[in-house]
């Protein structure tokens, strides 16, 4: 368990990491816009990830002022039905909300419900308090504790973000775990002092060889038996 000995606190990032984002969005696209072939679907996730990824850089740059999730997440819909004729206002906004239904992994649940007997397991995520309540109970996930970065008006990885895990773990922050499957959220947990574990996923961002990370692993199984029987 080199690298990892003396942990107090794990926290999770959630989107990629513990629900695949990517297509759950996909998923609530073909529902509201069912015959659309697979080329059509993608060029609509394309626009909305696109959408989210510009206004929360805008957002970090201070070009403006913060919203959350939820507003960010109604500007995309609203693009991605302009762009598929979709004029069902009921339909755009439930699509508005997909983030509230996104799949966990096959090894998020039984991973946190094996760490929480032995750690504080917490959540920090980019999703604002009211997608993250939902998506938790949709996805099953169970945590000691979920926090939404709207708490401090701000995205990852702005360092007051993982500031907020820190502060509510309790504990110096080389004793606090990150765990994520964006290397760029990593690099920021770093930075404020944190411990760092990349779990590797399909839609995750790997890191370089320029990244030194305290542990890397191919999957939540892993992660949970390094942790609790090394």
């Amino acid at each position: 368990m080199a690298g990892i000995r003396d942990i107090e606190v794990v926290v999770f990032d959630v989107l990629g990491t513990l629900v695949d984002e990517p297509s759950g969005l996909r998923a609530a696209i073909r529902e509201v816009v069912p015959a659309s072939d697979d080329a059509f679907v993608e060029e609509l996730f394309t626009l909305w990830q696109r959408h989210r990824e510009v206004e929360e850089r805008r957002i970090g740059q201070g070009r403006r002022a913060y919203a959350n999730t939820a507003a960010i997440d109604a500007e995309a819909a609203a693009l991605v039905a302009g762009r598929a004729g979709l004029a069902d206002p009921a339909a755009v906004a439930r699509l508005a909300t997909a983030g509230r239904r996104l799949p966990p992994w096959s090894d998020s649940v039984a991973c946190l419900e094996r760490l929480a007997r032995r750690f504080p397991v917490l959540g920090l995520s980019n999703a604002g308090r009211t997608a993250l309540l939902h998506l938790n109970a949709h996805a099953g996930l169970r945590w000691h504790q979920a926090m939404s970065a709207e708490a401090v008006g701000a995205y990852k990885p702005a360092p007051e973000v993982y500031q907020l895990a820190i502060d509510t773990a309790g504990c110096p922050p080389d004793r606090v775990l990150m765990v994520a499957a964006h290397a760029w959220d990593l690099r920021g947990a770093q930075a404020r002092g944190m411990r760092t574990a990349y779990v590797r996923r399909p839609v995750g961002d790997p890191p370089t060889s320029a990244d030194a990370f305290d542990r890397r692993f191919d999957g939540l199984d892993e992660l949970a038996v390094a942790l609790t029987e090394g």
